[in-house]
């Protein structure tokens, strides 16, 4: 990692301050006493922090660009007049954090005319930040340090790579599994943690891939600028860039097609 000042646009610089401020409001509500979970139509949890802290950044976007649109996981969409749209998940692993472990995220992605151009995810437990946008690299902004650039390794065989896999339940729920077994065969490490950040440790020179059978526009969206820029791809089992494909794999450059045609013989998503 190099130490140099990056360059943000108006709306990236927006995001990455949007994105903390939402995670100190969120760390107000971790590991504390009488946290109300609730359950969504498909049976997945939602706090009053995962709420309340997409309504801040929803204010924080209209506030500042209010022709743009707006994709959420909590609230109805937001339909702009402007070429941007934003993508957030206010927090990209609610299991984790209803449950005290520090290991979930704020993700928000900034789409501009189809691609997606900026994202940023907060560590809200750790104080880390990891924010990308085209062009600009990809940069790692851990406590009160000053952003450093970071980038994927360049590990060149798969059994010497570090695979990072979400809970065995999704993936026999879409009868994935034999892919993601196919992959653990073949690599050197496995270790079970998904949400944003087993792709983070793909961004940050700590593991080569990372994969989820089930993956949501906005646990996405983010991720495809932070992964490109750090020199590795955030993309569907099909390797497209593409928000709503349903599933996701990041993975360095030199294994991606090897992971990519394991995946690519998957059952296709129920």
């Amino acid at each position: 990692m190099s130490s140099e000042n990056p360059q943000l646009s108006p709306r990236l610089e927006a995001a990455v301050h949007l994105a903390e401020q939402a995670g100190i409001l969120i760390q107000r509500h971790f590991q504390s006493d009488g946290l109300l979970v609730e359950a969504k139509a498909d049976e997945s949890p939602v706090t009053i922090a995962d709420r309340n802290a997409e309504l801040l950044i929803r204010e924080g976007i209209t506030t500042r660009f209010p022709a743009d649109s707006i994709l959420g996981e909590e609230f109805p969409d937001v339909t702009g007049t402007s070429e941007y749209r934003w993508i957030i998940d206010p927090i990209d692993g609610t299991k984790p954090f209803v449950h005290g472990v520090p290991l979930f995220g704020t993700l928000i992605g900034i789409e501009k005319s189809g691609r997606m151009a900026a994202g940023v995810c907060h560590l809200p437990a750790m104080n880390e930040t990891i924010f990308a946008e085209d062009g600009q690299g990809c940069w790692w902004k851990i406590k009160d340090q000053p952003p450093r650039r970071t980038s994927a390794t360049q590990t060149s065989r798969l059994a010497d790579a570090r695979l990072m896999f979400t809970e065995p339940t999704h993936w026999r729920k879409t009868r994935r599994f034999d892919a993601i077994v196919e992959v653990m065969d073949q690599v050197k490490v496995a270790r079970g943690w998904g949400d944003c950040f087993g792709h983070i440790m793909v961004a940050t020179g700590r593991a080569e891939i990372a994969i989820d059978p089930l993956m949501s526009a906005w646990d996405i969206a983010a991720l495809i600028p932070i992964l490109r820029e750090a020199g590795a791809s955030c993309t569907s089992w099909k390797g497209e860039e593409n928000v709503f494909a349903g599933d996701g794999v990041s993975v360095i450059p030199q294994l991606r097609q090897s992971v990519i045609d394991i995946l690519s013989r998957a059952p296709a998503l129920p």
